[in-house]
């Protein structure tokens, strides 16, 4: 969900996060991964602007950072 709101695709992602297109794609259906490899998924979200929602009994979730306007 996180990626396709950021408009990313497998490759930029695993690229973002320096894993293989495969993980990307072993993760979204829900596989196993080791947790130093969803770490770097979740920060390579999270540095493009993805927050993080945790539990809260109606599931997990992801929202978009808000753009800060120019004040320039």
């Amino acid at each position: 969900m996180a990626r396709a709101a950021l408009g990313l695709g497998i490759r930029e992602l695993a690229t973002m996060a320096q894993v293989s297109p495969n993980t990307v794609s072993r993760f979204e259906r829900g596989e196993a991964l080791y947790g130093r490899t969803v770490d770097a998924l979740r920060a390579a979200l999270e540095a493009s602007g993805v927050i993080f929602i945790e539990e809260n009994g109606e599931g997990p979730g992801v929202r978009l950072k808000k753009l800060r306007a120019d004040a320039g």
